[in-house]
């Protein structure tokens, strides 16, 4: 009997909802391609990363489960790694800043934790 099951089929396995999955298969598309264009095999990526071929693979495939870890390794391979930082730029969020601003309190006081009083 054979009871290996493919990670898909595993309980590690993460459900995304079709715009994120979509999302990170594009992902993982535009690596593939900036590794092509590189000239570097899956196996070349995965040394310089440090990881293994399988972990390129996902990252590749746009698995869901793949640490953000290796996408920076990724990145920092390509000599791209400050691109990182622009994902979600906050310095030009308007949405973020304007609701942000609105709620934002006039001052800040620290909780204080209430001894109990000696007898």
């Amino acid at each position: 009997m054979n009871f290996k099951r493919s990670y898909e089929e595993s309980s590690l396995a993460i459900t995304t909802n079709l715009a994120v999955d979509r999302a990170l298969k594009a992902l993982g598309r535009n690596i593939e391609l900036a590794r092509r264009r590189r000239g570097l095999s899956q196996a070349d990526l995965a040394s310089r990363m440090s990881v293994s071929v399988s972990t390129v693979r996902r990252l590749e495939d746009g698995h869901p489960g793949t640490a953000l870890t290796y996408l920076a390794s990724a990145l920092q391979v390509f000599g791209d790694l400050e691109k990182l930082n622009l994902l979600l730029d906050t310095p030009t969020d308007s949405v973020g800043l304007a609701l942000m601003d609105a709620e934002l309190p006039s001052r800040v006081y620290s909780k204080r934790r209430k001894t109990p009083k000696a007898f």
